[in-house]
């Protein structure tokens, strides 16, 4: 119980601080995190990518779908299936295909002929609102993306992005916590490796 009171106060804290970034900086930030995103070895070998459209002051990646979409790999976003407690998968052939959705985050329009599994995926854009440099991360609480990933029969890169005041010393976590294999922030990439974390540039 102690684990979840943790996490409700850490992400209130931590959205209260995300939220206080100014627009301008903001821009920086975002144009940074898109640049190092956009050059990362697991983004360039990836063919078909899960990203997320973001929300409120979450790091900027309608621009990261845009210039993936141009690059022509392929473009998968989730829809929240709230009556089952789960992400359903769309390919997006364009950025007009997005409406507001669940609180009002943009998702894709259902489509029978677009629908995917997630065992095609070779990168995942995971979004959060705290991570640590052991790849710990504190989502929204409704646990969407750790139940998407937990049962992968082969893995993808799971990639973060988040303001390095997203960072924090630990994340409590539960058992069926999924960690993210890199976090890109403005200022470093954070490699999670299996015996310690290597910074990058």
């Amino acid at each position: 119980m102690r684990c979840k009171e943790d996490k409700s106060f850490l992400r209130k804290k931590m959205l209260n601080k995300r939220d206080s970034i100014s627009p301008k900086l903001k821009s920086i930030k975002d144009k940074k995190i898109k640049e190092k995103l956009l050059n990362l070895t697991e983004y360039k070998n990836a063919n078909i990518l899960l990203l997320f459209a973001s929300f409120r002051t979450e790091v900027e990646t309608l621009e990261i779908i845009l210039e993936t979409l141009k690059k022509g790999k392929i473009v998968i976003l989730p829809k929240v299936d709230r009556k089952h407690k789960k992400l359903i998968l769309y390919k997006i052939d364009n950025i007009n295909e997005l409406q507001p959705g669940y609180m009002g985050i943009l998702e894709p329009k259902p489509a029978a002929d677009k629908k995917v599994s997630k065992e095609i995926l070779d990168f995942i854009l995971v979004p959060g609102v705290a991570f640590d440099e052991n790849g710990g991360r504190i989502g929204y609480g409704g646990g969407y993306y750790d139940r998407l990933i937990s049962n992968i029969k082969n893995r993808p890169p799971l990639v973060a992005v988040a303001y390095e005041e997203q960072i924090i010393k630990k994340v409590p976590l539960f058992k069926h916590d999924i960690k993210v294999d890199k976090i890109v922030t403005d200022t470093r990439i954070i490699e999670i490796c299996s015996n310690g974390v290597r910074n990058g540039s």
